[in-house]
Formats: structure tokens, sequence, C-alpha cells
């Protein structure tokens, strides 16, 4: 008994350290424009059994749940920070990089890997598959803090939330191909592929009304439960997607952007959390991926040569014109296509799939595995720490981002009657150049605090509502839906 524990202690203790130095990594990826999921990957190689022998980890289906829950995590924190208004625009040509853009970098990277590799053309063309999405977890974490041209982060992010599903069924359909462990009818597969898209759309925006009206509706104890509730949905929207056979993460990222786009109670609670935690999974998958491979079999020069190779078609033939064709009938310019060639990372969602050939014991899946694994690794190493270089070059960046003048967030603690809601006054508001004691409030409501231009304001009767104002209004919770329904009849 007391040997379990010290063993656990010591366990604890090797998990903390990891989290920590994982942690201060991030701090010093931005200066040496190193992606950090690169680092953390480093991390992971360094405590596995060829580094330091401190971990020895070799399980391929923990691996992959690992991978599943914390893609999970990272599409929704990624969709709840996506706002409509900015996806809208660009949503034709992300979903035209999504299919038609993964459909041709996995077949041009299959034509590669038959010749480099020696691969079957099936076996050639499962490689394709595996790299032939770009990764949410890539793409969100080394866009965010970076001022982009927005059409442009939009359609990297629309794009990478929702290839994974052509991804996935590509893998899935060439592994039961190659195996032959079912009836493979191409019909049957062009239909399972639409359900898998339509169903995952369908089930991710009704999970994600659902849980809007839940979080607005139902009155919990305590205030920090309702981003833990939040997150609840996302795993059932994965979970109940997945049982019906269509795309799990293709749901979680739509039931992520429908909720993110609600008027939600403690918004700004939820968001927080989900970053946090989304960071924190994210940290541990890459640690884990990093620990599964094995550095002695990685960089053989066999795979350090081919792979280099295929890095090199993947890069700067396959994405590219993969990007160019996905966007002929959209108003992009040279240089916005030319970026977004660029920004194609890959990352989690490929390693993650490398797994599959390996749980189904095919004959040549360590091969596969290490080829996609040494892809990725140079994909984010020469793309991802050139992102923000070849955006300046190309006239992407706009003026820095003034840092915020204030940080302002009333929560509740425990149980209370009342709630904070914040309301941005737009321009065509009936309540702009009123005073606040003519503004017809529910009872005993009241505006406690407004913020304008950066500067907090302590209101009293005679102050006058500006448009582009924040107000924090505090309400009893059974009129909060009276004040919402006079704000927005106002506006």
């Amino acid at each position: 008994m007391i040997q379990e524990l010290v063993e656990s202690n010591q366990f604890i203790l090797l998990v903390a350290l990891l989290l920590i130095i994982s942690i201060l990594v991030t701090k010093f990826s931005s200066r040496l424009g190193v992606p950090s999921l690169v680092l953390f990957i480093g991390v992971g190689m360094v405590v596995g059994s060829d580094g330091l022998n401190i971990i020895y980890f070799d399980n391929a289906e923990i691996a992959q749940i690992i991978g599943i829950f914390s893609l999970v995590v990272i599409l929704f924190e990624g969709g709840l920070q996506t706002k409509w208004v900015t996806i809208r625009p660009i949503l034709a040509p992300a979903i035209s990089l999504a299919t038609i853009g993964v459909l041709i970098t996995s077949s041009i990277v299959a034509v590669a890997s038959k010749f480099i590799f020696g691969f079957t053309w099936l076996e050639a063309f499962l490689i394709g598959s595996i790299v032939g999405s770009t990764d949410a977890a890539a793409v969100f974490a080394v866009l965010k803090g970076k001022n982009i041209n927005k059409n442009i982060e939009a359609t990297l992010e629309a794009e990478s939330g929702t290839n994974d599903p052509m991804a996935v069924f590509l893998t899935v359909s060439l592994i039961e191909l190659i195996t032959m462990t079912s009836d493979t009818n191409i019909l049957l597969l062009a239909g399972s592929f639409f359900w898998q898209m339509g169903a995952g759309a369908m089930i991710g925006f009704i999970v994600g009304k659902i849980a809007g009206e839940s979080i607005n509706r139902i009155n919990l104890d305590s205030s920090g439960l309702y981003p833990l509730f939040a997150l609840a949905f996302a795993f059932l929207s994965y979970s109940a997607t997945s049982l019906a056979n269509a795309s799990g993460l293709l749901a979680v990222y739509i039931t992520a952007l429908v909720l993110g786009n609600l008027d939600l109670t403690y918004r700004q609670s939820i968001l927080r959390f989900n970053e946090g935690f989304a960071w924190m999974v994210q940290i541990l998958m890459f640690i884990i991926l990093g620990l599964f491979v094995f550095p002695s079999n990685l960089f053989t020069f066999n795979i350090l040569v081919k792979g280099l190779m295929l890095s090199i078609v993947l890069i700067f033939l396959a994405r590219p014109i993969a990007t160019f064709v996905s966007l002929f009938n959209f108003p992009f310019k040279i240089k916005e296509k030319l970026f977004l060639s660029w920004a194609g990372l890959r990352g989690a969602v490929p390693i993650v799939l490398a797994l599959f050939p390996l749980l189904a014991d095919m004959e040549k899946s360590q091969v596969f595995f290490n080829a996609v694994f040494f892809v990725v690794l140079t994909s984010t190493l020469i793309q991802g720490s050139t992102i923000s270089l070849l955006a300046k070059k190309f006239g992407l960046v706009g003026p820095e981002k003034p840092p915020p003048m204030h940080a302002l967030e009333l929560i509740s603690i425990g149980k209370t009657n009342v709630e904070i809601v914040e309301y941005e006054v737009v321009e065509n508001n009936t309540i702009v150049g009123k005073k606040v004691q003519e503004i017809n409030l529910p009872e005993n409501a009241l505006i406690n605090a407004i913020i304008r231009e950066g500067d907090i304001i302590t209101p009293h009767g005679q102050t006058v509502i500006h448009k582009g104002d924040i107000l924090y209004i505090m309400v009893p919770k059974n009129h909060i839906y009276k004040l919402k329904e006079m704000l927005n009849e106002s506006s």
C-alpha cells in the first residue's frame, strides 16, 4: 500500500513537472519563432524511452483516445471563439478547401509516396489521406495573437475545423480496402461521406441550440459549473454523432460555433475556462504523442531522406496546387492564395490518424506512422515558424492591436437570484442619447458599470448612453429574458 502511494506520488510529481516545463516552454516558443506544439512533442521525446528513459509508453490505443479527447476540447474552444459574422463570408471557400483541397492534396502526396517509399497504390493513398487535412490544434495555436487579415485567418480556421471528416473518411475507407475487413462498395462509400458530413453538421447544430437554451435557462448552484456544463455538451455532440456513424469532430466544431454566437450566461467564464483547458489537453496530447514515438526509429537515414522528400512535395507542390484549384472561383489575390498555401499546417490530426493503421495491425503501420510523424514535424517547423514573416511580407498583417484598457468580469459566487448581463449598445439602438433614468429597465434591474472607449464609468441617473458603450446590468434572474427582449427590441 505504501509502495503504491509512493509510486502514485512520484507520478503526480512527474506530471506536475512536465506541465510546468511545458507551460514555461510556451514563453520561449514565440521568441524562438518555433510553434509550441513542436516543443511539447520534444518534451515527450526527451523524457521517453529513447531519451532520459523516465517514461516508457507504446500503447497506441491509449494515445488515440487521448488524442481524440484533446481534439474535441481544442475544436470546441476554437469554435467558441469564432464569430459567425467573420466566418460567413468565407464559408464557401473554406468548405472548398476542406473537401476538394483535401482530395487534391491527398492524391498528389499519394503519387509521391508511391515512388518515394515504394508503397502499393492503396498504401500510398492511405499516407496521402492521413496527411491530407490541416490541423485545428496547430492552426489555432499558431494564429492566436497574430493580427493577420481577418478573412484569411477565418478561412484557415474554418478549413481546419471542417476538413477532418474528409481525412478521417478517406483514412478509414482505405484501411478497410487494404485489410478487406468489410465488403466495400464505392457508391456506399460516397453515400457514407455525405452522411458523415450532413449528419455531423445537423447533430452539431441541434446540440449547440440545446446547449445554449440549457445554459441560459437552468439555474445552477455555482457559476463555476457553467463552463463544465458547456464542455459536457461538446462531448455529448461528439459521442452522439459518432454513434450515428457521422463525423463527431465536425459536430463538435458546429456545436461550438452555434454556442459561441449565442447570448450566453457567464460567457466570459465559459470562454476563459475552455481556453485554459484547451491549452492543458494540447500539452498533454503532444507530450503523449512525443512519448509514443521512438527517435531511434524515427530519425533513421531512410525516414530522414524519404520523409524530407515527401515533406517538400506536400509543402511546395501538393498544398499550393490544392489551394489554387480549390479557390479558383473565389476572389482571393495571388498573395492571399500563396499565404493560404503556406499556412496549411499539419499537426495532431495526421498523427492521430496515423495510429489507425497501427490499431488495425497493418503490415507497414510503423513505417506509415514514422513517415507521417516526420512530415508533421517538418511541416510545423518550416511553415509554422515563418507564418508571421510571410504575412508581413505579403502585407496581410494589420497594425498592432492596442492592449485592452479594461478587464472586467463580474460573476456570482454560489447561489444567487441576480445575474450580470453584458450588453453592447449598437448605433441604431433607441437608448442611444437617453439618460440612464429614462431607460425602461425591468423591476430591480440596475446598470452598475459602463465601459466607454476603454474607461470604466460609474453611472448615475443623468449619465447619457453613447453608441459603442458596453453596459453591465444587474438583473434578477426571473427578469433576464424581459431585459434581453427590451434591449433587442431597442436595437
